[in-house]
């Protein structure tokens, strides 16, 4: 008989919320231990910043290691409590770190630093108010019509989210003929435009700059990395599963910055690899992108609802 196999995804920024893995910490010794791990690396109390009411949790410098670090405290309560097992890991942006500190690629000392230094590096790459991002919405969007309409304006395809979702990010004084232009292409079907509450234009040209930057960061903790496990992690650059070796992670983490989060590729790799999807995180952004491919996946972003998916 085949054993079932998972694949565990994650999401990245915009998931956080006062509170979250509260209900993991109080109720899981693993999970309370990753905290404290986290917290010694950086310096600063994560669990405060996640279970307190700390403005600082919006800024992209703390929501980053804050919001991985609450992934992987309830991935150590799933794994403690229900006996958890994975095979295959994805996640979105953000969340691509989470997956491969699961995955063993990343210690988690050295996955909170680098998020926390890349969240930063992130703001500081465009001055505040210069940049903006927009999700494109409409019934299986046209992505190569898509591109080519932003042609010779100043953004990019940031997301390609799902089949009927796909964001895009660059300077904030193009958004509205970006939005002008797509209308027309779209010739009378065209998709909504829902602009987003960022403070940056991520996953553009607007972040090449930091990309020497952050080379370095993740230079500075790839002693510590075991490169072998990124065989079962999806690549958000790439779209396909990490090539098992530090300096083509390193690449593609760096490309990540200024290039589109291929998620469609990656739910399509992951579901014809896995026999189920979990999504673990403080939100649930992910299983409605899983849905509009017409594949199955179960949320968790809290203790009870991992008791009724795994019983106990």
């Amino acid at each position: 008989m085949k054993t079932q196999t998972t694949a565990i995804v994650f999401p990245g920024q915009g998931s956080q919320r006062p509170g979250m893995g509260k209900d993991f910490f109080d109720q899981c010794r693993e999970s309370a231990r990753v905290y404290e791990e986290a917290s010694d690396a950086l310096g600063w109390s994560t669990a405060d910043m996640c279970f307190g009411e700390d403005d600082r949790l919006n800024l992209t410098e703390f929501a980053q290691p804050c919001i991985v670090t609450t992934e992987i405290a309830m991935l150590r309560a799933l794994e403690e409590e229900f006996g958890l097992t994975a095979q295959f890991w994805g996640g979105h942006s953000l969340g691509e770190y989470t997956a491969l500190t699961a995955a063993g690629v990343l210690p988690l000392a050295s996955a909170v630093k680098i998020v926390q230094a890349r969240g930063r590096l992130m703001q500081e790459a465009c001055p505040v108010g210069m940049g903006a991002m927009a999700a494109v919405i409409g019934k299986g969007l046209d992505v190569q019509l898509l591109s080519e309409t932003l042609n010779g304006l100043p953004v990019d395809l940031a997301n390609i989210n799902s089949p009927d979702q796909v964001v895009i990010s660059g300077r904030a004084d193009s958004m509205e003929q970006a939005r002008q232009d797509i209308e027309a292409a779209f010739n009378g079907a065209a998709p909504r435009f829902v602009p987003l509450n960022v403070s940056a234009p991520f996953h553009s040209r607007f972040m090449k700059s930091i990309e020497q930057s952050f080379r370095q960061v993740l230079e500075q903790e790839a002693g510590d990395f075991k490169p072998e496990g990124a065989a079962g992690a999806a690549c958000n650059y790439t779209g396909v599963f990490h090539t098992p070796k530090g300096s083509a992670i390193i690449d593609a983490l760096v490309s990540q910055l200024s290039n589109p989060v291929r998620w469609t590729d990656n739910m399509d790799l992951l579901a014809q690899a896995a026999d189920e999807i979990v999504e673990l995180g403080p939100n649930r952004p992910l299983r409605a992108f899983f849905k509009a491919m017409g594949a199955a996946c179960q949320s968790i972003t809290g203790m009870t609802a991992a008791k009724k998916v795994f019983g106990g």
